[in-house]
């Protein structure tokens, strides 16, 4: 047997030593494979998870009542009130029942009174009224989940009811414990009685349960004497089917320790004792290229050791970083009034901007499943309160990590699908990083930017007078200096159109025919202010243009409104028509830049971030592949 001299590492160093080593093990390895969703529950995802079909896919009462077509509502009213003829001009609908074909709004049950074989109404309804629409949840090639995400319950039902029934996942690690000691004994053989100087074994059962939890597959060896020849061969069986290696007590200097010694003599010993107390015993090293631990014997020792050193391998495995939930304090980003009476659960988005944790609701609506999928945390609005005003602090529960929140670089502007594009680049590059997008518009962005409210901004605003994009905004709302404008991209503006253009749209000037329904983008947006532009080059009222006033949040949602049939065209960008395989009716090109708050330029996420947009060449590969994009100028300073 070989005698070892290797000092006592400290902490950070031994845990770096078999971190390094560990990755380019496990570098080597074929960790994916591909599992029905419905198995997938707390696996790690391989690869971004794109929905298939949009939810609902098709348009469904939202409550019991009425279908009826809108336009026939137009002149209901108190003083004169509307007949229509059931079986004719109205169907009954239960909550969930699909729309009679060519109808398009619901009145409520309690908002009708029976005539004989009519229904009375007393106010007209708008398009889609009381109507859950295609898409309202989830709209077909939305990113559900990116890599390297744990799957949660909402991300599977995400997952099948977009029609994902496979998804690409991590292996789970497969981590074999093997306990050591003349002296042990089973829990089942203590039964019969103890005596010295026997111990019940059970630290394999606390270890097996702590893999298990993180997402690993354990498997419990039987006990193994203290024989060195025993012991060395139970450690080579087990790397020959295992991911990592714990061999439970033997780790220490002792007459009958001999881990240290059977991993040197099957491989190489990197660890003989960590400056830590509890754990110092603690030993390392690789054999059949797999990590071997010898993790001490004592309970709260095996505890210690296995959270500093084994939960960061498994994680390294996953292609994760350690986690742990939380509940913090945060200042509220918008006005969010809530109804007297109930208790609101108001779903956020959350991060940390200038040292303070910054919550940004995000959709409110009962069957929004993908507003849990991207929440970060629950608020709670009480009863007896009317609302929570912009800039008071709440607390919050933590749906994700307070560690994943502390990583997350805010992006609150305008929409691109470049920015999930990004999202995912930056989680395959640097696993503790998340990108969180709120879609308010580039002069909203701007505003929160201006908050200290977010890290970055997307913003594509037009400067009629002067003929540039973003720096006369820039300049007007901010000191010299205070932001720094970094272009993403060139993307072609227009309108979307369904396939074949069945309606034979040419250009802005048919938006005020009267056979076409038009959906907006909301206030303050860079695409609602060239659509303004456009109009009033031309001369044309906008409130001549049927849904005018119909606003959606992000081109995808625009697209989904044209594929879907709530609307004929919207203005929107040339990669969401190629997503839904649109036609496309192209307007302006235009520049689509980050801005960013300078102060923020050389921290590591701002950085790391930056780093992608610059330097990533399979980054902007997949941007070009959406079609309509100009890369050309991606990452360069404006």
């Amino acid at each position: 047997m070989k005698q070892i001299f290797l000092d006592v590492l400290p902490l950070e160093k031994a845990a770096q030593l078999l971190l390094m080593r560990a990755a380019s093990a496990f570098e080597g390895l074929d960790r994916t494979e591909t599992v029905d969703v419905a198995s997938s529950g707390s696996l790690i995802t391989a690869e971004p998870v794109f929905a298939r079909y949009s939810s609902p896919f098709y348009h469904s009462s939202a409550m019991d009542g009425y279908a009826v077509k809108f336009a026939d509502t137009f002149s209901a009213s108190e003083a004169v009130p509307l007949h229509l003829t059931t079986g004719k001009d109205a169907f009954y609908v239960d909550t969930g029942d699909p729309l009679p074909e060519g109808f398009n709004a619901v009145v409520m049950i309690e908002d009708v009174n029976i005539v004989g074989d009519c229904i009375e109404i007393y106010q007209p309804l708008t398009p889609y009224q009381n109507v859950r629409t295609i898409g309202e949840d989830i709209v077909s090639t939305e990113m559900i989940a990116p890599m390297h995400h744990r799957i949660r319950p909402v991300d599977m039902g995400a997952m099948l009811a977009s029609g994902c029934l496979k998804v690409k996942v991590q292996k789970k690690p497969v981590v074999t414990i093997i306990p050591t000691g003349t002296e042990l004994i089973t829990p089942q053989q203590a039964e019969k009685g103890l005596k010295a100087p026997e111990i019940i074994e059970y630290n394999s059962v606390v270890l097996s349960s702590m893999v298990d939890e993180l997402g690993g597959l354990s498997v419990r060896n039987p006990i193994v004497k203290d024989d060195f020849e025993e012991i060395k061969n139970a450690i080579y069986e087990a790397s020959l089917t295992s991911d990592i290696v714990i061999v439970n007590a033997g780790s220490g200097r002792g007459s009958e320790d001999f881990t240290a010694a059977a991993i040197n003599e099957l491989g190489e010993l990197l660890i003989n004792g960590v400056s830590i107390k509890p754990g110092k015993p603690f030993i390392a090293g690789m054999v059949n290229n797999k990590p071997v631990l010898g993790i001490p014997g004592y309970p709260v020792s095996a505890y210690i050791t296995f959270q500093l050193f084994a939960r960061p391998l498994i994680y390294k495995y996953l292609g994760l970083t350690p986690e742990d939930p939380d509940q913090i304090t945060a200042i509220v980003s918008r006005n969010m009034a809530s109804p007297m009476g109930v208790d609101e659960f108001i779903r956020v988005k959350v991060g940390v901007v200038k040292d303070k944790y910054v919550a940004t609701p995000i959709s409110r609506g009962a069957g929004l499943l993908m507003s849990v999928v991207r929440a970060d945390a629950m608020l709670r609005i009480p009863a007896d309160s009317e609302g929570i005003k912009a800039g008071s602090e709440a607390k919050i529960d933590l749906i994700n990590s307070i560690s994943k929140i502390n990583n997350t670089i805010v992006c609150i502007g305008s929409h691109d699908n470049t920015l999930d594009l990004l999202a995912n680049a930056l989680k395959v590059k640097h696993p503790e990083l998340s990108l969180s997008s709120a879609h308010v518009g580039s002069m909203g962005g701007l505003m929160a930017l201006k908050r200290s409210e977010a890290h970055i901004c997307g913003t594509h605003l037009l400067d009629e007078e002067t003929g540039q994009y973003n720096v006369p905004y820039v300049n007007k709302f901010f000191t010299p200096g205070e932001v720094v404008l970094v272009t993403l991209v060139h993307r072609q503006q227009g309108l979307i159109v369904k396939k074949g253009n069945p309606k034979g749209i040419k250009g802005i000037e048919d938006l005020v025919r009267d056979d076409l329904l038009f959906i907006n983008r909301q206030q303050g947006s860079g695409t609602r202010l060239l659509l303004d532009k456009n109009l009033r080059e031309r001369n044309i009222n906008p409130y001549l243009i049927k849904g005018y006033d119909r606003e959606e949040y992000t081109h995808m949602s625009v697209a989904s409104a044209v594929l879907t049939g709530l609307c004929d065209t919207g203005m929107a960008i040339y990669s969401a028509a190629v997503a839904l395989d649109l036609a496309f009716i192209p307007i302006a090109t235009e520049r689509y830049d980050i801005a960013i708050t300078a102060e923020l330029l050389n921290t590591e996420k701002i950085s790391a971030l930056l780093d992608i947009i610059r330097n990533d060449k399979s980054f902007r590969e997949a941007v070009e592949r959406m079609g309509g994009y100009d890369t050309s100028s991606m990452g360069e300073t404006v």
